[in-house]
């Protein structure tokens, strides 16, 4: 196991200055700064203190070892638009990022798990061929689409919910979070339903295929002719076995859904690091969008590493072969 762990931690490592290296040359090589950091009246001699400033005038392979050398000390650059530390503009909307993701996510997977076996233990009910038809419906349609829906008929037509915003806050350990507000709580329902549609279906269709599965395996008819219930078979036996797939699907959608939230937030204007991602990349502010990738690629690297160990915890046959 530790052997295993090791091994993983070298991949990551390895991944991760291949990832920091094309983000920064795709990232460095298109646009000019200048244009955002200085009036097009702006005169010479300022704009050369500017570009020495920010070391614009130095070698691309310069350029990059400076930032690696200013990451590996906690420094992600400085925003070229809001004047302030990366690192903290960037944390200071993560709580809203992630609040509206877990709700999404695990309201997707205590959802869908419970319905995906239930369409697979009894596939040819009426109930789950409805739930099928949810799923198709959660994969057939664009999710800025639902959006919309969502705010027409809700906000807009009904007025039950607000169209957009984050709503009030409560302050927990000098974090703002709006899942402890009634207010707040208003304000997140329709963007996490909007964005726990899609995994919605996909944790469906994920159950539903692993149930239909095992439940023709040699596992279940030996469990049935030990005299065993149904209920203690699908807790016991099918859970168990289609846990796996679902944890990688769960690390795996856990991970994009934080990175790449940003047609939800646009959409409800809920301040999270998804529209802050979009407003960098209209104002061009590169150290905010090297910084948010360089996250994002450090984010999937860890819960895929997480999501590994996760299996010898499941598997116990991964176990006694990483031990062996």
């Amino acid at each position: 196991m530790t052997g295993f762990l090791l091994q993983r931690v070298m991949q990551a490592a390895i991944i991760m200055i291949v990832m920091s290296v094309i983000v920064f040359a795709g990232i460095y090589a298109i646009g000019n700064p200048l244009e955002v950091l200085l009036p097009p009246d702006a005169p010479q001699d300022i704009r050369a203190r500017v570009i020495e400033r920010f070391g614009l005038d130095r070698p691309l392979w310069e350029q990059y070892g400076l930032y690696i050398w200013n990451l590996f000390h906690g420094d992600l650059g400085r925003s070229y638009i809001y004047n302030e530390p990366v690192l903290s503009l960037i944390f200071g909307r993560l709580p809203a990022t992630i609040e509206l993701v877990f709700t999404a996510v695990l309201g997707a997977l205590f959802i869908g798990v419970p319905l995906g076996m239930w369409a697979g233990y009894k596939p040819d009910a009426v109930s789950s061929r409805l739930i099928m038809a949810v799923s198709v419906l959660g994969f057939s349609v664009p999710t800025f689409w639902v959006g919309l829906i969502l705010i027409l008929t809700f906000a807009v037509n009904l007025g039950w919910l607000p169209s957009g915003g984050r709503g009030d806050t409560v302050l927990v350990f000098g974090v703002p979070w709006s899942i402890f507000t009634v207010d707040g709580w208003s304000h997140l329902v329709l963007p996490a339903i909007n964005l726990a549609l899609f995994k919605l279906a996909i944790m469906i269709r994920l159950a539903r295929a692993g149930t239909r599965e095992v439940m023709l395996s040699d596992t279940v008819k030996f469990a049935r002719a030990a005299g065993l219930s149904e209920g203690t078979i699908v807790r016991r036996h099918v859970l168990k076995l289609i846990a796996i797939p679902i944890a990688t699907v769960f690390g795996l959608e856990l991970a994009s859904t934080l990175a790449f939230a940003v047609v939800t937030e646009t959409i409800f204007s809920w301040p999270g690091v998804g529209k802050l991602i979009i407003d960098s990349i209209k104002n061009l502010d590169r150290p905010v969008m090297m910084a948010y990738l360089i996250l994002v690629s450090a984010l999937f690297v860890t819960i895929n590493l997480a999501v590994d160990l996760v299996y010898a915890v499941l598997d116990p046959r991964l176990r006694r072969g990483r031990t062996a």
